[in-house]
């Protein structure tokens, strides 16, 4: 039996390369039968692997070293500042007689399918590793610039000194609010991790990555009332995306109180926390207190005292989580100034000649035809009400009647003064049904709708003044 085909080889080992080191080897021994000569040469020679799948044998290390290299060398610009490692490969070396090699094609194999990885630091949220950074730095201040998307950079400085310090908290002073402690939700930690370099991002990227997280399906059950477009709004979506996250939903789909839509939001990987103090000065609002006075006509009102706001300050704790305040407890309140409270005088004296001050609607139903305002170049100085009901025209409020007959354009004209400073007119009528002199209640019928005067058809021309002033009836009327 000849040397040769009594070689045998020892269980493959593998070792994986890291960086630019030398490769470490573990070497195969050649089991020879028979009679070797003394100047027989045995060589030593590399098997290459890359995730376990043979690609060649070369006759030095130098090959793979340079391989390696190269690679590296080709992405040290598009990845500036990261440990690159080739993390895939593996050697075992082998002392064979006569044995095989191609230095040449191993090493084409190897420009081919060898993959660089990137040592990094991983940040890791609840056991996972979620983000990638260049180093522990990076890592820590992503964290920080997470926190400062909650809290002030001078807060956080003054919150970290305070950690440090024996001396107890001062108390708060009045206006002034004080952050007590930021944190985070989840289990935080910073982890090596080789992943690819395409994974490492900036602290600015990674502050935005975990603030928008991942997708997590939401559901939302309709309830009365809701619309398509409100429940978008609600969920931060346009009408579109909701309809594209509910397969076989329209616009014009009827929704159904219970009925289950999908509403998919991001949910952010970390859940910042922050605890707030305020010591805040608030006003406490004055009552108001009204005493009826019989000696006082009706619809008079007089303060008597007049009212002034409280001040105090109320010391709060917030809970804000993610930007949103999710708790607020008052934990004590101190009086500044007392209020005082209000004090008016309402009459309740009725004359039957002197109106409230509020004004019942003149007709019976109608609607506005025209309102006070100019029109056709000129001022129209009331309300035109048209196709009432019925035709009846009524005191607007109680008062004496001081005009009633037949005035040029007007046509039919009433004219009562409610003896309260108001007056007011009614126009156009076809009939009049009181006299002057004579006393009106609220909602009396004092003529008929009609289209006398200057008048294009039938209506109630309904005037206001106040103290001599023209006023628009509509802030009156009630």
């Amino acid at each position: 039996m000849s040397n040769q085909n009594n070689n045998k080889k020892a269980p493959r080992t593998y070792m994986t390369l890291f960086k630019r080191v030398a490769i470490t080897s573990v070497a195969l021994s050649t089991l020879v039968f028979g009679t070797v000569s003394a100047d027989t040469k045995i060589q030593t020679v590399y098997h290459i692997y890359i995730d376990g799948k043979r690609i060649g044998t070369v006759d030095s290390k130098n090959v793979v070293e340079k391989a390696i290299d190269q690679k590296v060398d080709s992405l040290k610009d598009q990845y500036q500042g990261l440990d690159l490692i080739a993390d895939n490969v593996s050697v075992i070396e082998e002392q064979a007689f006569y044995p095989t090699f191609n230095n040449s094609t191993t090493a084409k194999k190897l420009e081919t399918e060898l993959e660089i990885a990137a040592e990094a630091k991983a940040i890791t949220v609840d056991g996972e590793p979620v983000a990638y950074l260049k180093n522990e730095e990076e890592a820590n201040e992503a964290l920080k610039q997470l926190k400062l998307q909650y809290v002030s950079e001078e807060e956080l400085q003054e919150l970290e000194a305070r950690a440090t310090s024996k001396e107890p908290l001062p108390a708060l002073a009045e206006g002034l609010s004080r952050l007590l402690d930021v944190s985070f939700v989840e289990k935080v930690s910073i982890s090596d991790e080789k992943i690819s370099p395409d994974q490492v991002h900036s602290p600015a990227d990674t502050v935005t990555l975990l603030q928008k997280g991942t997708l997590e399906e939401k559901k939302y059950q309709v309830k009365e009332g809701d619309v398509l477009g409100s429940i978008a709004v609600d969920h931060d979506l346009k009408t579109a995306e909701l309809l594209a996250l509910n397969p076989g939903m329209t616009e014009d789909t009827l929704l159904q109180i219970g009925q289950e839509l999908n509403v998919t939001a991001y949910k952010p990987f970390l859940t910042v926390v922050v605890k707030k103090e305020q010591n805040k000065k608030e006003t406490i609002k004055f009552e108001t207190k009204v005493n009826e006075n019989s000696d006082m006509f009706k619809g008079d009102r007089k303060v008597t005292q007049e009212g002034q706001d409280g001040e105090k300050t109320v010391h709060y704790e917030y809970k804000i989580i993610n930007g949103v305040t999710a708790e607020t407890n008052k934990l004590g309140e101190s009086i500044i100034k007392e209020p005082i409270t209000e004090i008016i005088e309402k009459g309740t004296k009725v004359v039957p000649s002197r109106g409230s001050g509020q004004l019942a609607w003149p007709t019976v139903g109608g609607y506005i035809s025209s309102h006070v305002g100019y029109r056709w170049g000129r001022l129209h100085k009331g309300l035109d009400i048209a196709r009432p009901s019925n035709y009846a025209i009524k005191a607007a409020d109680n008062g004496t009647v001081v005009e009633a007959g037949y005035d040029g354009s007007f046509g039919n004209k009433v004219v009562i003064n409610h003896n309260n400073g108001m007056k007011t007119i009614y126009a156009h009528m076809s009939s009049i049904h009181v006299s002057v002199g004579q006393t009106v209640s609220r909602g009396q019928q004092i003529g008929v709708m009609g289209s006398t005067g200057n008048s294009t058809g039938t209506h109630l021309h309904f005037e206001l003044y106040i103290n001599g002033a023209l006023k628009n009836p509509l802030e009156y009327l009630n």
